[in-house]
């Protein structure tokens, strides 16, 4: 983590993320009704992007093509921690204490209906920018109540990452499509000499916000639900239950390595580019990572990419990605609006495409035939993004992620059942959902 002097609008923390809205009248926590004042976008200078850790040091080289052209309104990196637990927590002190060290937010994709049912982050003038070119699904990801509260910079989607070379030599023409399909190409593949000592499938199973996406994930992928629509819970169900029995047997019997526990979306990363997984469940950032030929990858050219396998047929992604809000007690905020233009712009998509290939917001930038060559991940992206189901959208999304994660990781480490992992919960997120 990166120390940056704390002064007044000059700090900046490095993602993709964005926040829209013209709120009217909305909810308050605690059920009071208010109307959000329009912000006041005045006010020029240097200003801070608050994001986590760049793995892919891409953030600093956006923030130097923007500082270059506005010397006078610099922009300042401030690197949170890689876990998204941690950024959360330290947005929502700065938020609570008003302070203007945090300007430009790159929060994710969930948190927006929190921050802006706090009024941590302003509304936003939704004609500033081309809502209508971006995929419908990574747009709503921006708003709370009707209203833009943050702007799509980079969107996510889960992918299946699988070894071409040991399928081919096992005689499998093609990836798995079904979680039962990937456990007997596991066995097959592991009967290679080749193939000795290596696990068959990882994701991201510490107790942090990972494990909430791929709990949702498998929760998702065999028919059921954690929440609905209007955000009731709906866990206690037989498809939940075989969405997370997939998780919890596959511990048991081995297709998971019991150290996978323990993993993050790095740990996994180091794990498949090593060459000890065949299969792994990771984001897109990954890709380049694993294809550089440079000696840091062992599987370099002996990999892709397919949708993520379900109970029945493909599997649904929870929908990652970042969007940038504005912090409500900011200061320079004519400069922060310029900026997150453009760092949501397509133009600066292109750009980043071959230094971060997080998942472009743009339709456009799917399409294009000379960037399909150069990243070949980008239709199953697409395709992962248009099926993703979203987390839960709430405002107080800290504590139903706690919930899911403690539950969760209780069913995988054998201290409940998946059963009753499932029903305590439901009671829980019911209990929590009335409160609010």
């Amino acid at each position: 983590m990166t120390a940056v002097p704390l002064r007044r609008a000059t700090r900046t923390s490095g993602a993709v993320l964005a926040g829209l809205a013209v709120l009217a009248a909305c909810g308050a926590p605690g059920g009071a009704s208010t109307v959000h004042a329009k912000p006041s976008f005045e006010g020029r200078g240097p200003i801070t992007y608050v994001a986590g850790k760049d793995a892919t040091g891409s953030v600093q080289l956006v923030l130097d093509r923007w500082n270059k052209l506005h010397p006078k309104e610099k922009v300042t990196f401030v690197q949170l921690p890689t876990d998204p637990d941690a950024q959360r927590q330290q947005m929502i002190q700065n938020a609570q204490t008003k302070s203007d060290a945090y300007t430009v937010l790159s929060l994710d994709v969930v948190w927006t209906s929190e921050f802006a049912a706090h009024r941590w982050v302003d509304p936003l003038p939704q004609d500033r920018f081309p809502l209508r070119k971006m995929l419908k699904p990574i747009v709503e990801t921006g708003k709370y109540r009707g209203g833009l509260y943050a702007v799509p910079a980079s969107s996510d989607g889960g992918m299946l990452y699988y070894r071409t070379d040991l399928l081919k030599r096992a005689g499998i023409k093609r990836p798995p499509a079904t979680w039962a399909e990937m456990k007997a190409d596991c066995a097959k593949v592991r009967k290679l000499p080749e193939a000795k000592g290596m696990h068959c499938y990882a994701g991201q199973f510490q107790k942090y916000e990972g494990l909430t996406v791929n709990f949702a994930e498998a929760v998702n992928s065999a028919g059921g639900l954690v929440t609905d629509p209007a955000g009731a819970p709906r866990v206690d169900t037989p498809q939940a239950r075989r969405g997370l029995d997939f998780l919890v047997d596959s511990f048991k019997d081995g297709t998971i390595p019991k150290d996978a526990i323990t993993y993050q979306e790095e740990d996994g990363r180091r794990a498949f580019q090593a060459g000890k997984l065949i299969f792994e469940r990771q984001w897109p950032y990954m890709y380049p990572l694993v294809a550089k030929e440079d000696g840091s990858s062992k599987v370099a050219g002996r990999f892709a990419v397919a949708p993520l396998p379900g109970l029945t047929g493909p599997g649904a992604s929870s929908l990652g990605g970042h969007n940038v809000a504005l912090s409500a007690s900011a200061e320079n905020k004519a400069t922060a609006l310029d900026f997150m233009e453009f760092l949501t712009s397509e133009k600066l998509q292109r750009f980043t495409l071959a230094t971060a290939p997080a998942a472009p917001t743009f339709d456009e930038l799917y399409k294009d035939p000379k960037l399909v060559k150069k990243y070949p991940y980008l239709p199953t992206l697409k395709r992962s993004i248009l099926h993703a189901v979203p987390r839960p959208r709430v405002f107080r999304y800290g504590d139903v992620t706690a919930a899911i994660q403690r539950e969760a990781y209780a069913a995988m480490t054998g201290s409940k059942n998946s059963a009753q992992a499932l029903k305590d919960l439901q009671k829980t997120l019911r209990q929590q959902r009335a409160a609010q």
